[in-house]
C-alpha cells in the first residue's frame, strides 16, 4: 500500500524513524509521500529520501498554515525554484484552512493560486489541505479552470455535495485516512456513494490517528485500519482496497499526464 500524506519527518519520529518505517513495511505499507509543510523543512525532508530513496517521495509547497503575509512570496520562491532542481512528485501541501484563523486569508488564497499555477507548469498535481474552506477552496479552482488542475483532497471530510462538487472537476482522488473510523464522522454514507477508483488512503502520521489508537501518535503502519474500515463501509475486500488504491496512487504521482 501507499501512504499517500505521512509526515515521518517531523520531530515526532526524530528517535525511531528506522522502526516507524519498519513497522509500515510489516503491515504491506511500503511507499510513501511526504507532503511539505513549509522551506525550513526542507532538508529533514531530503535527508529522509536519501535514506529510503525507492520508497519515500517528496512534494513541494507551502502549507496553508505557515502563510505570513511578508514571507509567503520568499517561500514560494522557493518552492518555483526546487521544482526546477529535484523531480518532486507533487505540489503540496496547499490550499486554504479556515479553521485556525482567518487572518491570513488573503495571502493564503494568492499563496494557493500561485501553487496551482506551478503546479500546471511543471505538469505535477496538487495535494489540497481543505479544513473548513471547502467553498475558498472550489472558488479559486472555478477561478483557474483553465488549469484543469489535478490531485487529492487531502483528509477529505467533506458532505455528499461537496464530493459531488469535486467529482465535477474529473480530476480529483479522495484522501481517506483516520477520520473516516471516527464514529461521529458521519463518512460512511459519503464514502458509500464513491467510487473505488476515487480514492487513496493516507494517514496524515502523527496527526489523524484511527480508532482505536486516538490520542496516540499515528504512524503510516495504521494504514492498514484506514483500508479495513473502507473495506467494511463497501462490503468487498482489504485486498480489493489495497490494490485499487495503490493502482489509483500510482497513476496520479508516478504516471505523468500527456
Amino acid at each position: 500500500m501507499i501512504d499517500t500524506h505521512t509526515h515521518l519527518y517531523l520531530e515526532d519520529f526524530d528517535n525511531d524513524f528506522d522502526e516507524v518505517i519498519a513497522r509500515a513495511e510489516l503491515a504491506n505499507v511500503d511507499t510513501f509521500v511526504f507532503p511539505a509543510i513549509e522551506k525550513s523543512m526542507f532538508e529533514k525532508m531530503m535527508s529522509a529520501h536519501l535514506r529510503y530513496p525507492q520508497k519515500i517521495f517528496l512534494a513541494t509547497g507551502l502549507h496553508p498554515t505557515s502563510v505570513q503575509e511578508k514571507t509567503y512570496e520568499h517561500e514560494l520562491d522557493f518552492v518555483e525554484k526546487s521544482v526546477t532542481d529535484f523531480p518532486f512528485v507533487a505540489i503540496g501541501e496547499t490550499g486554504i484552512d479556515c479553521y485556525w484563523t482567518m487572518e491570513n486569508i488573503v495571502w493564503q488564497r494568492l499563496a494557493f493560486e500561485r501553487q496551482i499555477e506551478i503546479a500546471a507548469e511543471h505538469n505535477l498535481p496538487v495535494i489540497i489541505h481543505a479544513r473548513n474552506s471547502f467553498d475558498e477552496i472550489f472558488a479559486i479552482l472555478d477561478k483557474r479552470n483553465d488549469l484543469k488542475t489535478r490531485g487529492i483532497f487531502h483528509a477529505f471530510s467533506g458532505n455528499i455535495a461537496d464530493y459531488e462538487k469535486i467529482k465535477s472537476y474529473k480530476n480529483f482522488l479522495f484522501g481517506l485516512g483516520g477520520i473516516i473510523t471516527f464514529k461521529n464522522s458521519g463518512m460512511a454514507s459519503v464514502v458509500e456513494k464513491m467510487s473505488m477508483d476515487e480514492i487513496v488512503l493516507e494517514t496524515d502520521s502523527p496527526y489523524l490517528t484511527p480508532a482505536p489508537f486516538r490520542g496516540k501518535r499515528n504512524e503510516s503502519a495504521n494504514l492498514v485500519l484506514i483500508a479495513k474500515k473502507i473495506a467494511e463501509i463497501k462490503n468487498i475486500s482489504v485486498e480489493t482496497v489495497s490494490e485499487q488504491t495503490t493502482t489509483n496512487a500510482k497513476k496520479m504521482f508516478f504516471n505523468p499526464v500527456k
